[in-house]
This record gives C-alpha cells, structure tokens and sequence, in this order.
C-alpha cells in the first residue's frame, strides 16, 4: 500500500521543526521524513543527507533544468530549496507517510499535486512580535537576516487559509498533541 503525505509549512522560527521532530518519534505513525534539497550552507549541527541535501546553486539550477524537482522555490538570491520527484516516489512505494517540511508555496504545491493523498498542516505564531523573539532567541542569525525573515513571514502568513489545517503554536506542547491527533485521523 502506498504511503501518504503530511505536509507541514510555517513562518521561519514557527516551531515547526520542532513540532516535526516531535511526530517522528511516535513510530505508529509511519512518518519518513523527506529531505528537502538547499543550496544554502548547513546551520550549526545540520549534517548533508539528514536535515537537507546541501548542493550548489549551480547543482540546484541544473536539477531545475532536468525537472528533477516536485517543487522548489527561490526564497532569496542563490538561496533555493526543492524536493525531489524520485526520493518522494520511492518513499510512497515503500509504503512510508512522506512528511515534508517546506515553505508555504512549496506546501500547496505539493498538496495540489498529490490532492487527497496529501494533508497540508500550516503551523503559525501566536503573533509577529513573538516570531521575531524566537528568532532572536535562536542567535543564529545576523540582525539584518531576522529583518528579511520577519517580512517574508507576514508574507507566508496569507497562505494559512490554503492548507487544510491550521496550528497556532502558542505552547509547544499543545501545538504537538494537536498536530499529531491532526495527522493520526488523515493516516487513520
């Protein structure tokens, strides 16, 4: 039997790894996670071939080119992500629930792809002022880079009414029982 899809999109700093993180380790639900390919540099203890597939510009381009890719974006310049056909499909064949962990466009173009097979989770801040917080919080980046996530976030905040399901992560805790009893009924 083929497997499902779980599609969980957010603002940068929404929790939302972490809240992914957390579905991973309930083994009943099956989930496998799908590595998104970047061309940016890993961040503090990211390895190649776990959290992403780090390749060049260059290597992502020529990937676009070969349409090699379900869906991908540009989300800043020379700064892409994508996930490819092939890792997907064969993870689907093998039977495995595909969780993806991708950008707002990404989400709904993976969830228009796949239709009902696919469930698109959108998690979202309780506010701005408490996204910027955790992303200061983090001191992973430069004051100029928080600036850039910040607008994009109010940005990617339209897209919640296109997914099927919206989280407030106001408490991560709660934030996680509700993703979870979420994708545990769609996986039934």
């Amino acid at each position: 039997m083929r497997g499902r899809l779980i599609i969980i999109s957010a603002p940068s700093g929404t929790g939302k790894s972490t809240i992914i993180a957390w579905l991973m380790k309930h083994e009943e639900l099956q989930l496998a996670f799908s590595i998104s390919c970047t061309s940016r540099p890993p961040r503090g203890t990211e390895r190649d071939g776990v959290e992403y597939f780090f390749i060049t510009p260059e290597a992502f381009r020529q990937k676009i080119a070969n349409d090699e890719f379900l869906e991908y974006e540009e989300v800043y310049a020379d700064r892409f992500y994508g996930t490819l056909k092939a890792q997907v499909e064969r993870q689907l064949e093998a039977g495995q629930n595909v969780v993806f962990d991708v950008d707002v466009k990404g989400g709904v173009n993976i969830k228009n792809y796949y239709g009902d097979r696919a469930l698109s989770l959108f998690i979202q801040p309780p506010s701005v002022d408490e996204l910027r917080r955790r992303l200061e919080s983090r001191g992973t980046d430069a004051p100029e880079v928080i600036d850039q996530r910040i607008a994009r976030a109010a940005f990617e905040l339209t897209f919640a009414p296109q997914f099927d399901r919206v989280v407030v992560n106001d408490r991560l805790e709660e934030a996680e029982q509700e993703a979870y009893e979420i994708v545990k009924n769609f996986i039934g």
